[in-house]
Parts: C-alpha cells; sequence; structure tokens
C-alpha cells in the first residue's frame, strides 16, 4: 500500500500535515480506533528500489539499502476523497521522517503498512482525560472528534512554546491546557504538575496518555496508584524516548514495558 502526496501544509514551527491520495490507498480501512496508526517506509539515498516495492524482499537487503520504518498516527481518512492526513512531528534535519515530510511535494509517493490500533473514546465514560506531547497531538485531535456532544474533555498537552500550539476541537465540553517545555528546559513532570492541579469532574474517567517513555512512566503511575484508576481505563503508550533513537528505543522498548509494569 502507498500513497501519493497530494498536499503539505505547514502547521506550526515543528509540525507539518501531509495529505496522500492517489490509488495506491484503495486498500486502505481506518479501522475502529481513534489512535490508528500506519508504517510508514522512508527509503535511504542508496536504496536500488523505488516505492512501490516488496516489504519482505527488502528486508534480505544490506542494512544500509533497507527502508527506515517509523509509526505514525492517522490523523484523518476520508473516505468520500480517498485520501489520507498525516500529522509529522518535524525538527530541522534531525530524524528520518521530519526531513522527508518537510521537503515533501506533490506527486511524492510513501509506501505504509497498517493501520492498527487499540483506543477509541469509551462512550459510556462520565469525562475524558487525555495527556501527550507534540507525537500525541494527532491521535488525541482525531479522538476529541469522537468524544460525546456535551461530556467534559481535558487534554494536557506538552509542547515547546505557545507557537506550537494547534487548533483542537471537539463535540465534547473541551477544556486545553498547553504546557511549555521551552520555559522549563530538562523537566520531566510538566504534566504530573498540571495533573495535580486539575480540577476533575465527577464520574468515571477514561485517560489516554501517550508520547515521551519518562513522562508516560510517570503519568502512569500517578493514574494507577494515586489516582486509583482501573487499569482498564487507561490507554498508556510510549511512543519515543529521549535521548534514544527510534532504532534503538524499540531495541529496548519490550524489556521497558516489562519494568513499567512493576510500578503498579
Amino acid at each position: 500500500m502507498f500513497g501519493r502526496v497530494e498536499r503539505v501544509e505547514r502547521l506550526s514551527p515543528h509540525m507539518v500535515r501531509v495529505v496522500l491520495g492517489g490509488g495506491g490507498l484503495d486498500d486502505f480501512s481506518p479501522g475502529p480506533w481513534t489512535d490508528g496508526y500506519v508504517n510508514a517506509y522512508f527509503l535511504p539515498a542508496c536504496a536500488p528500489y523505488t516505492v512501490p516495492f516488496d516489504v519482505d524482499a527488502v528486508r534480505a537487503l544490506p542494512a544500509a539499502q533497507r527502508p527506515a520504518t517509523r509509526r505514525y498516527s492517522v490523523r484523518r481518512w476520508d473516505p468520500e476523497a480517498r485520501e489520507l492526513t498525516i500529522d509529522f512531528v518535524v525538527h530541522g534535519d534531525t530524524g528520518v521522517a521530519g526531513p522527508w515530510a518537510a521537503g515533501a511535494r506533490p506527486g511524492d509517493l510513501l509506501q505504509l503498512t497498517g493501520p492498527s490500533g487499540s483506543y477509541s473514546p469509551d462512550s459510556d465514560a462520565d469525562w475524558h482525560l487525555m495527556i501527550g506531547d507534540a507525537s500525541a497531538l494527532p491521535a488525541i485531535a482525531a479522538s476529541l472528534a469522537h468524544i460525546p456532544a456535551g461530556t467534559p474533555v481535558h487534554v494536557l498537552a506538552e509542547v515547546g512554546g505557545p507557537a506550537d500550539e494547534l487548533r483542537l476541537t471537539s463535540p465534547g465540553d473541551l477544556h486545553v491546557s498547553w504546557l511549555y517545555r521551552d520555559a522549563n528546559p530538562g523537566a520531566d513532570d510538566l504534566a504530573v504538575h498540571a495533573l495535580d492541579k486539575l480540577d476533575r469532574p465527577p464520574g468515571r474517567v477514561q485517560a489516554f496518555v501517550h508520547g515521551e517513555a519518562v513522562i508516560n512512566r510517570a503519568l502512569r503511575r500517578h493514574l494507577l496508584v494515586d489516582w486509583q484508576l482501573p487499569r482498564e481505563a487507561l490507554s498508556v503508550s510510549p511512543y519515543w524516548r529521549r535521548r534514544f533513537t527510534d532504532e534503538r528505543w524499540r531495541e529496548v522498548k519490550s524489556g521497558w514495558l516489562r519494568e513499567v509494569e512493576h510500578d503498579a
């Protein structure tokens, strides 16, 4: 499966939106999740193949010629236009996917597999809590669209600064708190402190906590131990880990997750 770049839009200094279309998405189905994600494949300059390619076949190539795989949330799927929207966090020339998105032009091709996912808002919850950094904003924004009308939903969003804020909307009673990391360099507890100050609505909450691993771990423990949330009311996913490359994080992630299970 692959998409052709139709449009590119700069949403903020560190977020680029890429809209994909074309016949290569004919088999795409979004699934039942609001945190659905696809695996995107980015070719090295020395790749002796082009999109579309056989994903299994390229695994037999030398490591330097294999595509880099990155996981990205589905921001929106338009079934009428058959267009897939993906929002990419970009930090200059750092990384693989960000520079590709920043330089993407109409007609460029991107190979994909998926989607998959694990979360969607529970319509029976009395209120919703969503916490994440810039990497989680696409999934949060997609999920907000499915909050029942009038149901309270609180978002704690950690970004670099005011310029990185995005417009979030929901049929629910939406409350957004922006947490600025650039004003608190090195702090891993911004979201935990914001959570402590939250004026909690009454009733049963469903929580969505995705983003950086160390911050997610602290929030998970806080919600399970201090808030006494049942595990089934909490969706936690560490997308990335500070000071780790994506490849290194994948190598240690399963062990990390086992350690986290001992926290609570």
